[in-house]
């Protein structure tokens, strides 16, 4: 199973442009993805440097036919032209996918940086080898208060899904609102975490949770140990970072980390400030 996550700047490349189709092409060249999970995606959000009056959601899932789209906005707001202005996260999977959830991340009161609403967006895929919750999500920058606090709420979802797992389904309602449907421990969780290999956040989200199968484990370092990160920002001589360095990551369960076979970062395209991360699991 093949996942991509990216943050794609709303189709802005490192040359400031912005060029949805280049993102398009980019994701294309990438063979044989499952799972394509994109943050900073524009839905008529206009004032974005470079523009952002496209709607990225709609124009990303026509340009993948047999992939199925699920969107979420961590900005939903009233749009310059009437309709709304989103910006989100946007999952696509050629995999069967069964119940999705939008999560809303919090954002405790810090005065003393700017901040914008979060998401995480997770979906259950029917991989091969069974449902995997796949999430992708985009952390604050500025304000580490709330970044902490992000992290620890997709820690606090996981541990909420690895303890229904252990209570057996009441089967009384006919209602089928209440219908058992799977949802498993199994979990990979992508996406631009704004912190460093190293960094006090970084340790957070690897810290071990009640059920140990359900903590989650940088999925470089399943494969590389202690070894350096690539950089994931900062390659192309975009205005923003002034070095290299990473900021992106693959976190996977306990439980799947033996299937991890492949993480890497794909480094020569300048169609982002960030480049896309690939990850492999065996089937």
């Amino acid at each position: 199973m093949r996942i991509v996550s990216w943050n794609i700047q709303w189709g802005r490349g490192a040359d400031g442009i912005v060029a949805l189709e280049r993102t398009i092409a980019v994701l294309r060249a990438i063979p044989d993805v499952d799972v394509i999970c994109l943050q900073e995606v524009a839905q008529h959000f206009p004032g974005l440097p470079g523009g952002g009056d496209d709607d990225g959601p709609a124009r990303l899932a026509a340009a993948f036919p047999g992939y199925e789209a699920v969107f979420g906005a961590a900005l939903d707001v009233p749009g310059a032209c009437g309709g709304r202005a989103c910006f989100g996260n946007l999952l696509l999977s050629r995999l069967p996918v069964g119940q999705v959830f939008r999560h809303l991340l919090p954002s405790p009161p810090d005065p003393a940086w700017p901040s914008m609403q979060r998401v995480c967006v997770e979906a259950v895929i029917a991989a091969a080898f069974g449902p995997l919750r796949v999430m992708t999500t985009h952390l604050e920058y500025y304000s580490g208060l709330q970044r902490a606090a992000q992290i620890q709420a997709l820690r606090a979802i996981q541990q909420d899904v690895a303890a229904t797992a252990q209570v057996a389904p009441v089967g009384k309602e006919s209602n089928p609102a209440f219908a058992t449907r799977p949802r498993p421990v199994s979990a990979v969780v992508c996406g631009d975490f704004n912190c460093e290999p190293g960094s006090s956040d970084h340790a957070a989200m690897c810290e071990a949770l009640p059920l140990a199968e359900a903590g989650f484990i940088d999925a470089w370092q399943v494969l590389h140990g202690a070894a350096p990160h690539p950089p994931s920002v900062g390659l192309h001589g975009a205005e923003w970072p002034d070095r290299p360095y990473c900021c992106d990551f693959a976190f996977v369960s306990g439980d799947i980390a033996a299937r991890v076979r492949e993480l890497r970062v794909i480094a020569d395209t300048d169609a982002s400030d960030h480049q896309p991360l690939l990850l492999d699991l065996a089937d």
